[in-house]
């Protein structure tokens, strides 16, 4: 049997529920890069039900909550009970340049991977170059 005898843990929980810890952020961890016209992002959602994450945007505002229950085990005595678990949220501010209509999701090994196109009118495009003489009007008179 496990027995803990720490009169600073109250302290130590706290100050990790605020600032987190490496195995326990407390935010929701991310990767982002692009890649061609494609910006990607990644969020670790480990043990998250794919059915309980919600994606939001608003604007330029990409809102992902997910939740995460502990599972039941009727009548079981918990001796440890360190996993997170609860709502976990992460906001992201997208430029103007990213085509938000068209983001595209996946959720597979408890990662969640959007897909954020680059918008078209963001892409570099050539511009024509005239090669046709005007003259002015005050000469052409």
């Amino acid at each position: 049997m496990l027995m803990r005898t720490d009169p600073f843990r109250s302290f130590d929980r706290l100050a990790e529920e605020v600032f987190g810890t490496p195995t326990r952020p407390a935010a929701v961890p991310i990767d982002a890069y692009r890649k061609g016209d494609v910006f990607t992002v990644q969020f670790d959602l480990p043990g998250v039900q794919a059915d309980s994450i919600d994606l939001t945007v608003e604007q330029n505002v990409l809102t992902v909550r997910a939740q995460r229950a502990r599972a039941s085990a009727d009548g079981a005595e918990w001796i440890v009970g360190e996993r997170p678990q609860g709502t976990f949220s992460r906001q992201l501010f997208l430029g103007e340049m990213l085509d938000t209509d068209r983001i595209g999701a996946e959720y597979v090994d408890g990662v969640l991977t959007l897909s954020i196109p680059v918008a078209e009118s963001a892409k570099p495009r050539k511009v024509a170059i005239s090669t046709e003489q005007k003259v002015p009007a005050s000469i052409s008179a």
